[in-house]
């Protein structure tokens, strides 16, 4: 029964979850199950069938494609109340991409029948869900802009404010970036080489633009910085 209760305050939290009753809520965190996942490990696994739909409750995870040659890019990092692999419920296809676990992770794992229940009984959710597509079609377009019509400073810059509206903390109208992924995986998000993004990187830091505290970047001035960059 606590688990219930601790599951529906969190569900609160989640924006496709929002326009529920308590009630409803309840109904709903007895749905759904925890499941914990370790550092490194992968949660979906891209070409394979869905069969669930994710919320995470704590961690931070990256999603991820594999080009033909084996290389790893990131789309995006995920952290606490972001739902993930919901696409291939809705289409039935296989999952377009996979998940990995950058920290401990633990998620709230509804199951593929109870999820397409919730749509038909729960229109609100329906919608919270269009908006959330829409909003992954934004950045993806943004992504493609950036690689094919965006030099290497303007790519990299573009890396790390998609990593600060996704994971930064505001502190003092700075940004805090921890936990920041390996300069490899940026590289390949930004479509540069790794010496590249840490040429652009450094030359931030020398202006003043960014600073690095152990594995956590700040952006002194967010607002500054986009303006600057976007």
């Amino acid at each position: 029964m606590q688990n219930s209760k601790t599951d529906s305050i969190f569900l609160r939290q989640v924006s496709i979850f929002g326009g529920l009753s308590d009630d409803d809520l309840a109904r709903l965190a007895n749905i759904g199950s925890r499941k914990s996942f370790p550092k490194g490990s992968i949660i979906v696994m891209e070409a394979e069938a869905g069969a669930a739909m994710f919320t995470i409750i704590s961690g931070k995870v990256k999603v991820v494609r594999s080009d033909g040659e084996g290389r790893e890019v990131i789309l995006s990092i995920l952290s606490d109340s972001d739902v993930f692999g919901e696409l291939s419920l809705l289409d039935g296809h296989v999952r377009s991409a996979s998940v990995v676990a950058i920290t401990a992770t633990e998620v709230f794992v509804i199951h593929r029948q109870d999820f397409m229940h919730l749509l038909h009984t729960f229109p609100s959710i329906s919608i919270a869900l269009l908006g959330i597509l829409a909003n992954r079609m934004r950045k993806a377009d943004s992504q493609i802009k950036n690689l094919s019509l965006k030099g290497a400073e303007e790519r990299v810059a573009s890396v790390l404010l998609q990593l600060a509206e996704e994971v930064g903390r505001v502190k003092q109208g700075k940004v805090i970036i921890d936990d920041l992924p390996v300069q490899q995986d940026l590289a390949n998000m930004a479509g540069t080489s790794r010496e590249t993004f840490s040429r652009m990187l450094h030359t931030f830091i020398r202006d003043k633009e960014l600073h690095l505290e152990g594995n956590a970047l700040i952006i002194n001035s967010y607002e500054n910085f986009r303006e600057k960059h976007r």
